[in-house]
């Protein structure tokens, strides 16, 4: 029952009723709304669809009946009738021919029926007809080159992709999801330089737009990568309801004999590289000391042989895809998590907001992302002395704790037989120089330095990973324009992992890329015997693969800076016996050195949850640091332009410092421990020149 007052109640119609006013055309246009989105919200929604559709029946001629169509084609969609919400679609846009909710949805529905060109086709000739619109118009015509863009990257059409996308840019800079996806396909296809801004584009908004992951293939400026990780945060996640959570107080644990409940989250929790450098450490945790509940958020898999092992080895496996992040996070709440564990940070599919909402007292950011989350709610981030020494810690929110190396390995993966030279494609004579990170890792001074090590090099090639054919093609043309004869560029194609792993040693030397190194990559190619010349920078991922390189117990090849990289490179190629020696050595500490002792990791990321534990017990817990990262942003917005490839820590911390004196000579703000700014003033910072 439904009452306008307490002494007048008012029947509701019967199904039967509301299907008769129906057909006799006295159930008005909001009647009609207002009954299907009640019924649909109780769980009801046949009785909504057939509402709708004896309602369109015999009112043809009302003005409205596209809007009619359109709802009707969402109920069908929501009861998992795609063919009937296409018919409803198609019918409403024969009504109203620019009505820009039903295009996109169409081309949502062929999408998702596995007719990508379709969708495609139904999106442009939307986008055609809106050249010249109304603001609404003007926003479906953008969201409709979005969708262009997303359906066509993800097809491998990553030229269509990148100039539909530039069009939703110079639409509307302002917005960042175009422009998010457009410079990392600029960078997957080695397209330099990677950010060119037009009359309607600055390059202010280029980087806005751009996220922390592509950031951090574009530069090695870590305090600027905090600050753009705490604008994403807050673009990204935003502020959730969370009136509906009481936030998580610790259970007593520590002394008690419990066990403690540890929770990771990912999207990778499957065949995939965070997925082979876990499955072994979940295997390895102490059963006695943790309970382990794994949550995954990733596209269903089937006969997956990462994620049937992993879900042997933890206490608790639950697929979270399906849930809304509230949901999800009422489920780890529910189960009383005690640490909880975001093994994706801003990666792809990650569910950041779940975290939001404080499903467990202790948030960890571990093992996916290679970066600070510059957010309120990740508490602590686990890493090692040489990723993170003591003196970077200012360019992290969580507080830094530290495991010998940060790259977890499985021991058991399997390798296939490994292959001769002639079946990898590979010259049998030649130095082989190789690179297997991915192509959104080869920045155009990174590529010189290999040029420069060819040029001096005779008879050397360059192994890659392969990506497109433009993209190869691309890579040639450079190469050529270079001084490199084309062919000295050999592409590796795809292949299954097992086979990957068993070709790798085929090369001599790998060429590490800068400002981001390999990091499972690096693993892989140690694993195999195959030695990797770096040298680290400043940031996470600037400083990961010598962090594996000295774990291998191979420090020689960590170089200096990007000289000394193209020096050693070429001495090693003129001097092939001084690189078995490193290659034996690499043998021989194989089985001891520190990358591979997992139970030694395991063992100790099991003693940092009972710390965080007893801190989190004790009102320990640590407060993210965000304080003045807005400042940040802008200085760092004004620095990155520059984009110098490579500078020295001082010269680095004192270009932030003098920028930091001019703003607060302007207009103060308040103290942050980062580059100590309390007091100073620009002459006073500039006469230190302190770090």
């Amino acid at each position: 029952m439904v009452t306008n007052d307490a002494s007048a109640p008012i029947p509701v119609p019967s199904l039967a009723g509301i299907l008769e006013l129906a057909r006799t055309q006295r159930l008005s246009f909001t009647d009609l709304f207002q009954f299907a989105e009640s019924r649909s919200a109780v769980g009801q929604r046949l009785e909504a669809a057939d509402v709708y559709k004896v309602w369109i029946a015999f009112n043809e001629t009302h003005p409205f009946l596209h809007l009619v169509y359109f709802n009707y084609s969402v109920t069908l969609r929501q009861l998992g009738d795609v063919a009937g919400s296409i018919h409803a679609l198609r019918a409403c846009l024969k009504l109203n021919p620019r009505f820009g909710p039903a295009h996109i949805n169409l081309g949502r529905a062929l999408e998702d029926s596995g007719v990508a060109t379709q969708a495609i086709l139904q999106w442009q000739s939307f986008v055609e007809m809106t050249a010249e619109s109304t603001a609404d118009g003007l926003l479906h015509r953008l969201l409709a080159l979005q969708h262009i863009g997303r359906v066509m990257e993800n097809a491998g059409l990553l030229e269509d992709a990148e100039t539909a996308l530039w069009q939703a840019m110079e639409l509307r800079p302002d917005k960042t999801e175009a422009g998010q996806h457009w410079s990392a396909l600029r960078q997957r296809q080695c397209k330099w330089p990677t950010l060119v801004p037009s009359d309607h584009v600055s390059m202010r908004h280029l980087l806005d737009s751009m996220s922390p992951l592509a950031l951090a293939c574009f530069s090695d400026d870590p305090l600027f990568q905090l600050a753009k990780a705490y604008r994403y945060n807050k673009a990204f996640v935003g502020r959730p309801d969370t009136s509906g959570f009481s936030r998580k107080v610790p259970k007593q644990k520590t002394g008690t004999g419990q066990r403690l409940r540890v929770g990771y989250v990912s999207s990778d929790l499957r065949d995939h590289a965070v997925g082979f450098a876990l499955r072994e450490v979940l295997e390895l945790h102490d059963k006695k000391s943790l309970e382990i509940y794994a949550y995954y958020c990733g596209e269903p898999v089937a006969g997956d042989a990462t994620q049937a092992r992993m879900k042997a080895a933890v206490d608790c496996w639950r697929d979270i895809a399906a849930l809304s992040d509230a949901d999800a996070a009422r489920q780890i709440a529910d189960d009383d998590i005690d640490i909880l564990v975001d093994v994706n940070g801003y990666t792809k599919h990650a569910r950041t907001k779940i975290f939001a909402y404080r499903p467990a007292p202790v948030v960890v950011n571990f093992c996916g992302y290679p970066g600070t989350m510059g957010s309120p709610f990740h508490h602590y981030i686990i890493a090692d002395e040489h990723i993170i020494p003591p003196e970077n810690e200012i360019y992290y929110s969580e507080r830094v704790l530290r495991i010998a190396c940060n790259q977890p390995i499985d021991r058991k993966r399997v390798i296939a037989e490994r292959p001769s030279r002639a079946e990898a494609g590979l010259p049998e004579d030649a130095f082989v120089f190789a690179c297997f990170n991915g192509m959104q890792k080869i920045t155009q001074e990174t590529f010189a330095d290999w040029m420069k090590i060819l040029l001096a090099t005779t008879g050397s090639v360059l192994w890659l990973l392969a990506g497109n054919d433009d993209v190869d093609q691309r890579l040639r043309q450079a190469a050529e324009k270079a001084g490199v004869a084309p062919e000295r560029l050999i592409f590796a194609p795809k292949a299954p992992n097992a086979k990957h792993l068993a070709r790798i040693a085929l090369a001599e030397l790998f060429l590490d890329t800068f400002p981001y190194g390999a990091h499972s990559t690096a693993a892989d190619a140690l694993t195999m015997g195959l030695p990797i010349l770096t040298f680290p920078g400043k940031s996470f991922a600037a400083r990961f693969c010598h962090s594996i390189v000295a774990a291998a117990g191979v420090p020689e090849l960590i170089c200096s800076g990007p000289q000394s990289y193209i020096e050693r490179a070429i001495g090693f190629a003129n001097d092939p016996k001084s690189l078995r020696t490193i290659r034996e050595s690499l043998q021989a500490k194989r089985e001891s050195c520190t990358l591979r002792d997992i139970p030694a990791l395991a063992a100790r990321l099991e003693a940092l949850f009972w710390q965080m534990q007893a801190e989190s017990e004790g009102g320990e817990t640590p407060v993210p640091d965000l304080r003045n990262l807005d400042i940040y942003y802008d200085i760092g917005m004004e620095l990155v332009q520059d984009n110098i490839a490579f500078s020295d820590d001082r010269a680095y911390r004192q270009a932030y410092r003098n920028k930091l004196a001019e703003w607060h000579d302007y207009a103060p703000f308040p103290y942050d421990s980062r580059l100590a700014t309390e007091g100073f003033t620009a002459s006073t910072i500039s006469a230190t020149g302190k770090s």
